[in-house]
């Protein structure tokens, strides 16, 4: 699958290049730029999960974050996500090296939800802008979604 998609990649630039050489060159300098903007975050967020996972041994973590760890592991999760800002791209590989090391689904999903949806960091400036009352009221909603998403996934998979 993945080489499919590379291919349909390189097909498709090649087409891009075809067509327009001068914006074809210009998007990848745009997308060099960004990838270089993002490559030091990237970079210190996996040495950071490699040794958070280097130190800390899978029967710790499946105890901490497995599906046997019920709701405390949901508990754990929760806070875990709604307090930590990483960006998604970050995320979802972390979330995966936790799957894969004893981490279960439904705790996985409560600390995904709640890192995308819950903001307890960007709450004061998201009350700024939004009001006090609106940001309180758009986190308790998404703290609820992710509670009840989370339960159903943890029971179905």
């Amino acid at each position: 699958m993945s080489a499919m998609i590379y291919i349909g990649t390189a097909v498709l630039l090649g087409w891009s290049f075809y067509k327009d050489r001068q914006k074809t060159l210009l998007a990848l300098k745009k997308a060099w730029k960004a990838f270089e903007n993002i490559l030091p975050q990237f970079l210190s967020i996996l040495l950071l999960v490699g040794f958070i996972l280097t130190v800390l041994d899978e029967a710790f973590i499946s105890r901490l974050l497995g599906s046997q760890s019920g709701l405390t592991g949901m508990a754990i999760a929760a806070v875990i996500g709604s307090v930590t800002l990483i960006p998604g791209f970050i995320a979802f590989p972390l979330a995966a090296s936790l799957l894969a090391a004893g981490a279960g689904y439904g705790q996985i999903a409560m600390f995904l939800t709640t890192l995308m949806m819950v903001g307890i960091v960007t709450l004061p400036l998201e009350s700024t802008y939004f009001g006090k009352r609106l940001a309180i009221a758009r986190n308790l909603y998404a703290f609820i979604y992710a509670v009840v998403s989370s339960l159903i996934l943890g029971a179905l998979l």
